[in-house]
């Protein structure tokens, strides 16, 4: 009886095809509201970014933003935009591209944008190159206050090197000789910055001439090289004001006079 009943189990019927219910198949395309594929850079604007005029070249690029949609305005949107270029591009020398400038958008022209500092910094390739073994690597960071209100934070670095005519392999600095150098960089950079506003600041990075007075004044408790700041950044800022962020893009340069020299002939006898 047992083999009976399971040949005819195997014997029954089974149907062949499976039908679905109608609608119920999500995988199937629906006809019609096919989305149109549309540009999306159709729906925006270029803008001109223009950078201040201590820089050789002024003329940074173009940055891309949404077209205005009712009370959302495009010039809103770049506010408060920040570019990064290469000191390399904006100063026309290829020797300076392991600086970076970074440069943060205040207002809008036309179609131009005028933009202010918002900070600087050495590439990580630059900084990872000057770090070798047998020396001493030394940093300090210090906040000033520039004479036009900003608050800004610098961070240095220097390297200890040989003396001359040493034979021991090694350059390393004791921890009180590290101390007193790092003592001396705090002094030097609020000594150089907090008598000068924003704009003299970020020009005195392009000569290296903090690091220089660093390097120079920093001899006498041990031997430095490759002194740079290599970062500075802004904290706060003052209240926006239109018109010197004008005279900050003015290609006019304000030079002291001092002169023309005087010849003196001395009588004849």
């Amino acid at each position: 009886c047992y083999q009976q009943q399971q040949f005819f189990c195997l014997q029954s019927p089974v149907p062949s095809t499976y039908k679905m219910a109608v609608g119920k198949n999500k995988r199937k395309p629906r006809k019609g509201n096919k989305k149109k594929i549309v540009d999306p850079f159709s729906r925006k604007d270029w803008y001109d970014i223009k950078a201040p005029s201590i820089f050789k070249n002024t003329d940074v690029g173009k940055t891309p933003v949404n077209q205005t949609v009712g009370k959302i305005l495009s010039a809103d949107n770049l506010k408060g935009r920040v570019f990064r270029v290469s000191l390399a591009d904006l100063n026309k020398d290829e020797d300076r591209a392991y600086r970076t400038i970074h440069l943060i958008a205040e207002d809008i022209q036309g179609k131009t944008i005028l933009t202010n500092f918002h900070s600087m910094s050495f590439t990580s390739d630059r900084v990872k190159s000057l770090v070798k073994k047998w020396q001493s690597l030394i940093e300090a960071q210090s906040e000033i206050k520039t004479t036009d209100g900003y608050v800004v934070r610098m961070f240095a670095i220097g390297f200890t090197k040989r003396r001359p005519n040493q034979n021991k392999v090694t350059s390393y600095a004791q921890s009180s000789q590290a101390k007193q150098i790092r003592k001396k960089m705090v002094e030097i950079m609020e000594r150089e910055s907090s008598n000068c506003d924003l704009r003299q600041l970020f020009l005195k990075f392009v000569p290296e001439t903090i690091g220089k007075m660093i390097e120079n004044e920093c001899q006498g408790i041990y031997p430095l090289k490759d002194c740079y700041i290599r970062k500075a950044k802004i904290l706060r800022r003052p209240k926006f004001d239109a018109y010197k962020l004008a005279e900050l893009h003015t290609e006019t340069t304000h030079t002291e006079e001092v002169g023309t020299p005087v010849v003196v002939e001395e009588a004849q006898q």
